[in-house]
């Protein structure tokens, strides 16, 4: 009897471990292929350049564009990464329907010039979301995505849903 417990917490944690393994996988695939400005906070990188190569990018996939406001120095922008690769549903779901552009904030350099264009930052990380066009849609504290001291698969997935670029009506 023993044994045959052991048998079956084998395949359980077999097939979990493998399961995330795959989905880690499929991660590390998206990732590889998104734009450098979606991967990092960069604090050498142009943000307009930038904001440009994914306004266009949005533009050709008919997606919104999701601005990530933070810094390598932020603990709360490590968890929410660390909470999207994780959450592999949420992961795939920003990437399909937003282009993400990370935009960092800190001490070595401000992007004032940037800032200034945008509403006012309420803390880090703080998200915009734009239409392909430009038009600013949306100033997002990220804490409103928490929820007991973390973030929420649910709070994650209804913002990513109601924000995401709605197909265009045809004219018959």
């Amino acid at each position: 009897m023993k044994s045959a417990l052991v048998l079956v917490l084998s395949i359980c944690l077999f097939g979990f471990t493998s399961g995330n393994t795959q989905a880690k996988s499929e991660n590390d695939q998206l990732t590889h292929e998104l734009p450098e400005y979606s991967k990092v906070y960069d604090d050498q990188r142009d943000p307009f350049e930038d904001a440009n190569a994914a306004l266009t990018l949005a533009r050709e996939t008919n997606r919104n564009v999701l601005i990530e406001i933070g810094g390598n120095w932020c603990t709360w922008c490590h968890k929410m990464d660390a909470f999207l690769l994780k959450n592999p549903n949420i992961y795939k779901a920003l990437h399909s329907k937003y282009v993400l552009l990370k935009i960092n904030v800190s001490d070595s350099n401000e992007n004032d010039a940037f800032m200034k264009a945008l509403p006012p930052v309420l803390g880090y990380p703080h998200m915009y979301v734009s239409a392909a066009n430009g038009k600013m849609l949306l100033s997002k504290d990220t804490a409103e995505l928490q929820d007991n001291n973390g973030y929420s698969k649910d709070y994650w997935l209804a913002f990513l849903n109601k924000w995401q670029s709605k197909p265009a009506v045809q004219k018959l």
